[in-house]
């Protein structure tokens, strides 16, 4: 593929590893079927195990293994979202974790505080976001009392001897708090489905004024608004779980639907794992341009198709000097495997608020991948096959003596 800009030194490819697994064309049939497929890849491989370069003492295949990479920031967020679900530790490098982001940890914040109302940092950041007239004296006095009782601070809000720390307007203040987390608690544990679910979220967002208060905190209305597009994202991602919606090959299926406490369950379980900071063994998800000078045993090229990968804005020509660097920037992606690649592209991709065709990027053709390969059988088959492989063993095993 590189063979196609001009040679300013002329490259030979050479590998001490020898013949290995052809290079894999995946076909998705959008962003959330991709994301899946690269978690299946994942999943796979690592049922599979056996020697890696890395590794070949243990034939323990680790996620630090693992690459995701793409051309733009914006395209992690659906992985993210995958691989929380699948409880997948990951890693964002070149750009911002969209659960990380501070709009994303504020609702996290109040949905952890209904999973467990000892979780004291939790508390702090829903009680002051957005402010409710709760200062900074009112909580030092409210810590300094639950210290002494060795309370959370949640259990300390309704403790009948806090009226002797403070005035009778900030112990108001926080017993209507106090009440409205059990209220959302008690209705966010008998909310299931998805409509339901997605209007109890925002009806909380509205009691709370929580757009509003990231209109007040920005001064660029542009910056704010796509802070509450994020939050907008957020909503539709847990309403999403509530319902039981999975994506499969063929489509969406209904699974086991969850209430909206169930959800903030499996978030709060997976921001504590985050937050030991053990990040040694963790997928990584990255730029393309974020990519350069690291490999891995194991890469997924995101969203390769025209528009992406070459990129395209629609009022500029695509110049040959262009077309160059952005064919060395496939090749940085490309170059960044050691034993296994996929590369996928998509049917129908997301352009703004809009779903257009997919069309595959010339890098494709350029790499003379044949369309067939790798695309017919998912991943997700193959870890079935491996584990009913597995499980035959089991049961033919001889029994064990006493």
């Amino acid at each position: 593929m590189i063979a196609g800009n001009p040679k300013l030194f002329e490259k030979k490819l050479w590998s001490d590893l020898g013949d290995g697994d052809p290079v894999r064309l995946v076909e998705c049939d959008g962003e959330e079927h991709e994301a899946e497929r690269a978690v299946a890849f994942i999943q796979s491989l690592r049922a599979q195990g056996g020697a890696i370069a890395d590794d070949r003492a243990s034939g323990q295949i680790r996620f630090s293994d693992f690459a995701i990479l793409y051309r733009a920031n914006h395209q992690a967020r659906v992985f993210e979202q995958k691989l929380r679900a699948a409880q997948i530790p990951y890693k964002v490098s070149g750009g911002q974790s969209f659960f990380d982001r501070a709009e994303i940890k504020d609702l996290c914040a109040w949905l952890r505080l209904l999973v467990n109302q000892d979780d004291d940092p939790a508390f702090l950041r829903a009680i002051t976001t957005p402010k409710r007239g709760i200062g900074h004296t009112t909580l030092g006095k409210l810590g300094e009392f639950a210290g002494q009782w060795k309370h959370s601070l949640f259990e300390s809000l309704f403790a009948p001897s806090l009226a002797a720390q403070m005035g009778a307007k900030a112990v108001g203040s926080l017993h209507e708090f106090g009440r409205y987390v059990n209220d959302l608690q008690f209705r966010a544990d008998r909310t299931t489905g998805a409509e339901d679910a997605k209007a109890l979220l925002l009806d909380w967002l509205k009691t709370i004024g929580y757009e509003q208060h990231l209109y007040d905190g920005e001064d660029s209305e542009k910056l704010a608004a796509s802070r509450w597009t994020n939050v907008l994202d957020f909503v539709d991602w847990v309403s999403r779980r509530c319902g039981g919606e999975l994506r499969q090959e063929g489509g969406i299926i209904e699974g086991e639907k969850q209430t909206v406490l169930q959800v903030a369950q499996t978030i709060s379980v997976i921001i504590s794992l985050a937050e030991r900071g053990d990040d040694a063994d963790v997928v990584t998800l990255s730029t393309l341009h974020a990519s350069k000078g690291l490999e891995w045993p194991h890469v997924w090229l995101a969203g390769i198709n025209e528009g992406l990968l070459p990129f395209k804005a629609d009022a500029e020509d695509m110049t040959p000097q262009r077309l160059e660097e952005e064919r060395r920037l496939m090749y940085v992606g490309i170059t960044r495997a050691r034993t296994t690649l996929a590369v996928s592209t998509l049917r129908r991709r997301k352009k703004g608020r809009e779903t257009i065709q997919g069309i595959p990027s010339r890098f494709i053709a350029e790499m003379k991948l044949n369309e067939n390969a790798g695309a017919k059988e998912d991943p997700r088959e193959r870890l079935k096959k491996l584990r009913a492989a597995l499980s035959a063993k089991v049961d033919a095993a001889p029994p064990m003596k006493p």
